[in-house]
C-alpha cells in the first residue's frame, strides 16, 4: 500500500494544500532523483524526513532499521521529487513509481504516488503550499513519463484537499490500520488527442455524411460499382520537414484505409504543392517508392509549383463486400493486428512508428490484404489505426457501431521498448482494429502480430466511449462518449472522417 499524505490534520493540511496565498510565494525549487539511489542527497533527505514524520511523529511504521522503506524504494524506475527553498532547505518530498515494483515485468503505465511528506518548519510558511506544489509536480511528471493510471492512498481527513487539486475518489482503504481513501488523478492524454484530431468532424461534415452504413468508415463505396475510394492529406508541416517520408506516408495511409474496408488497392492519384520543382521531386520520389513497394500504380494527379508544401492522395480499391466500421455489436471481441517491426521515425519519437519503410514488398502487400476480397475470414467491423491512435480509433469504431468499448491494456501487442502510452496514441505504421464474434480467427496479415485485447460493450445512451481495463480488474476512462460526433451509422451510404 502507498501513502500520499501530509497527515497533519485537516487544519494543517488545509494550510499546506488549500486556500489562497496573501503574499507572493517564496522561491520553491523541485528537483528529481532516482528513488533507489540512497546516496543521492535528495533521496537521503527525503528518507530522513519520511522517517521523522511517519515513524517518529505519527508512528505509522515500526521503529526499526527498515522504518517506512518498502519495495518501491528499490525499484530503479521509481522517482523522488524534493522541494527546497531559495536557501536550499528541504521543505518536503514525494515518491512516484510503477504500482508493480518488479522491474522485470512490463510497465503498463500504472503508477502510484506515495510518501508525500512536508517538513515541520514548512507546514505553515506564509505564501508557501509545499504539499500542493509537490502533488502537482508529481502529476505532471507522471504524465510526462507516459503514466495512464495514477493513484494514491491519502488519509481520509485529506480527501477534500486532494479533490481541490482535481483528484477523484475511488474507494475507502486502510493503511497501517488507519482510514485512507484511494484517489485517482484523471489522465487526459487520450481525450486531448481525440479533441485535437477527430472531435470537430461531426459539425464540419454535417450534411455531407450521407445516410449509410459506411458513415465513419475509412473509405467510401462508390455507388453503383465495386469501387471503394479513400483520400488522405498529409500535414503540411510534415511535407515541408520530411518530403520523401511524406510521399511514402501519402500512399501508406491510403492503402491502410482500403485495407480496413477489405478492398484490394488498384490505383492512386496525387495532388502535390511545392515551392519549386526540386522539392516536388523529393515528395514524388517518396510517393513513387511506396507505390512500387505496395504494387499500386499512380495513374494521375496534379502538381503545383511556387505554393506552400502540401500533399493529398486518393486511392481506389475494389471489393463487392466492404467491411464497415459499424458492424460491431456488444459482446464482440476487439482485436488489434499490428506490425511491431521497425522503430520510431527519426524526429517523430512517440508519434510515428515506422514499420513499413524497411519491409519487403511481399510483407507489405500481405498486411494490406489481410481483410481483402480473397481473405479466408472477414470480421464484422474494422478500422485502421489513424492519427487518433489505438484508443481514439477504437472509440470511432464503437461510435459507428453504437456501442462502447473496453481495452485490456495488458493484452495489447506493442513493440519492445515503447511505452504503452506512446503506442496507444501514435500513428503505428500498419495496425487494424477489428471486432468479431469471440473465437473468430485472426486476420492473415503476413508478419503482423494479432491479439484479442478488448470487447465492445452495451450502450443504452449512444456512444459510450472507451475504457481501459487493468490487470486488477479496475477500469479507467480513456475517452468519454463519441469521438467524431457522427454518431452510430445508419444502414446505407458513406463518408470517410
Amino acid at each position: 500500500m502507498s501513502i500520499l499524505d501530509d497527515s497533519f490534520g485537516l487544519g494543517a493540511a488545509d494550510e499546506i494544500l488549500g486556500g489562497r496565498t496573501r503574499r507572493p510565494a517564496r522561491d520553491v525549487t523541485i528537483t528529481e532523483a532516482p528513488a533507489a539511489d540512497a546516496r543521492h542527497p535528495d533521496v537521503a533527505a527525503h528518507r530522513a524526513l519520511r522517517r521523522a514524520v511517519f515513524v517518529d511523529e505519527q508512528r505509522l511504521f515500526r521503529d526499526d532499521t527498515a522504518g517506512d522503506l518498502d519495495e518501491h524504494d528499490h525499484d530503479p524506475r521509481a522517482l523522488v521529487l524534493v522541494a527546497r527553498d531559495g536557501a536550499g532547505e528541504v521543505l518536503g518530498g514525494v515518491r512516484l513509481a510503477p504500482a508493480d515494483p518488479d522491474a522485470a515485468r512490463p510497465d503498463l503505465g500504472w503508477w502510484t504516488g506515495s510518501r508525500l511528506v512536508v517538513a515541520p518548519t514548512a507546514r505553515r510558511r506564509t505564501g508557501v503550499r509545499v504539499g500542493a506544489a509537490l502533488v502537482r509536480a508529481a502529476c505532471a511528471r507522471a504524465e510526462t513519463a507516459g503514466v495512464l493510471r495514477f493513484e494514491a492512498d491519502v488519509q481520509a481527513a485529506n480527501e477534500t484537499l486532494f479533490r481541490r487539486l482535481g483528484w477523484q475518489r475511488v474507494r475507502a482503504t486502510a493503511v497501517a490500520g488507519r482510514p485512507h481513501v484511494r484517489m485517482r488523478w484523471p489522465v487526459g492524454r487520450f481525450a486531448a488527442l481525440v479533441a485535437a484530431t477527430k472531435a470537430p468532424l461531426g459539425a464540419l461534415v454535417a450534411g455531407l455524411a450521407g445516410t449509410g452504413a459506411h458513415v465513419g468508415d475509412d473509405g467510401a463505396p462508390v455507388p453503383g460499382s465495386d469501387v471503394v475510394a479513400a483520400c488522405d492529406a498529409i500535414l503540411p508541416a510534415m511535407v515541408e520537414r520530411d518530403p520523401e517520408w511524406a510521399g511514402w506516408c501519402g500512399v501508406l495511409v491510403n492503402v491502410n484505409d482500403l485495407a480496413a474496408m477489405g478492398a484490394a488497392p488498384t490505383a492512386l492519384l496525387d495532388a502535390v504543392g511545392a515551392r519549386d520543382a526540386s522539392f516536388a521531386h523529393r515528395v514524388l520520389t517518396g510517393l513513387r517508392a511506396a507505390a512500387d513497394a505496395y504494387g499500386v500504380p499512380v495513374i494521375g494527379g496534379h502538381t503545383q509549383l511556387e505554393v506552400p508544401a502540401s500533399l493529398a492522395v486518393t486511392a481506389l480499391g475494389r471489393t463487392t463486400t466492404p467491411v464497415p466500421a459499424s458492424g460491431g455489436r456488444p459482446g464482440m471481441a476487439v482485436r488489434l493486428t499490428a506490425d511491431l517491426h521497425g522503430t520510431w521515425r527519426p524526429g517523430y519519437t512517440g508519434r510515428q512508428w515506422d514499420s513499413t519503410s524497411t519491409r519487403a514488398p511481399a510483407d507489405l502487400r500481405a498486411m494490406v490484404g489481410a481483410l481483402g476480397p480473397h481473405a479466408a475470414h472477414r470480421p464484422a467491423a474494422a478500422k485502421d489505426v489513424s492519427m487518433a491512435g489505438v484508443v481514439g480509433t477504437l472509440g470511432m469504431l464503437a461510435e459507428a457501431s453504437g456501442t462502447g468499448a473496453v481495452l485490456d491494456v495488458a493484452a495489447v501487442p506493442r513493440p519492445a521498448g515503447t511505452t504503452l502510452a506512446d503506442w496507444l496514441t501514435c500513428f503505428p505504421g500498419f495496425a487494424l482494429l477489428t471486432a468479431d464474434e469471440p473465437g473468430a480467427p485472426a486476420p492473415s496479415a503476413g508478419p503482423a502480430t494479432s491479439a484479442v485485447c478488448g470487447a465492445l460493450t452495451e450502450s443504452s445512451t449512444g456512444p459510450a466511449g472507451v475504457a481501459l481495463r487493468w490487470p486488477d480488474g479496475e477500469t479507467t476512462e480513456a475517452v468519454a462518449g463519441g469521438v467524431t460526433g457522427l454518431g452510430a451509422a445508419p444502414t446505407t451510404g458513406g463518408i470517410h472522417p
